[in-house]
């Protein structure tokens, strides 16, 4: 659907529509997301790389339209203000970690990291089938694993929420300037080094 504004990524050198055209809204339309699409997001997250090949990531889900008690567990979950604009979404999710390794006690470093990946997979998967996915630390932990019943040797890391994209005037009046914001970034001047720390890298200066 077109945009109020143009949200693409203003990017110094070409890159894929998929990553140029990832955002994330807070506008989402009351349609459910079929099955089938559904799990292409997860299989997409499934089959991220992982230290060890130790999966350590687990998802919580709940779809609005079929799921009812389930959404509202999760919506509930959510800072206020999350809960403001998530409570449109098609989908809720919960991301949780092991942080240990499997059939030992031993700390698995990468687990984060690891979660991070399946989780950008799951989200340029979702562009790719026009979805769209907003991404919240502002979410009350303790709280996710009393009312999920997530077990004690993992733990909870990010909220998501996941649908199909809505005008911004669905937005309560205070979030749509927001929502209408340009999309910025460090320039890679800031980001990249050359061999050392510190030294600009001649070639993205």
């Amino acid at each position: 659907m077109p945009y109020p504004i143009e949200k693409r990524a203003d990017t110094t050198f070409p890159i894929h529509d998929l990553l140029s055209e990832r955002w994330s809204p807070r506008a989402f339309a009351d349609r459910a997301i079929p099955p089938e699409i559904l799990g292409s997001l997860l299989e997409a997250a499934r089959w991220s790389p992982s230290s060890r090949n130790q999966q350590p990531w687990r998802f919580v889900i709940a779809e609005r339209h079929s799921n009812v008690d389930g959404f509202a567990r999760i919506l509930g979950t959510l800072m206020e203000g999350n809960q403001l604009w998530a409570q449109r979404a098609s989908v809720l999710l919960i991301a949780v970690i092991k942080p240990t390794l499997d059939h030992t006690d031993r700390a698995n470093v990468y687990a984060r990291y690891d979660l991070g990946q399946a989780m950008a997979h799951l989200s340029i998967q979702a562009m790719s089938v026009g979805l769209y996915i907003h991404q919240m630390g502002g979410f009350r932990r303790e709280r996710a694993r009393e009312a999920l019943a997530i077990p004690g040797d993992f733990e909870p890391v990010v909220s998501a929420a996941i649908g199909y994209l809505a005008e911004p005037s669905t937005l309560p009046e205070e979030i749509q300037e927001r929502e209408l914001a340009l999309r910025t970034r460090h320039p890679l001047a800031e980001l990249v080094f050359s061999g050392m720390w510190g030294e600009t890298h001649p070639d993205y200066a």
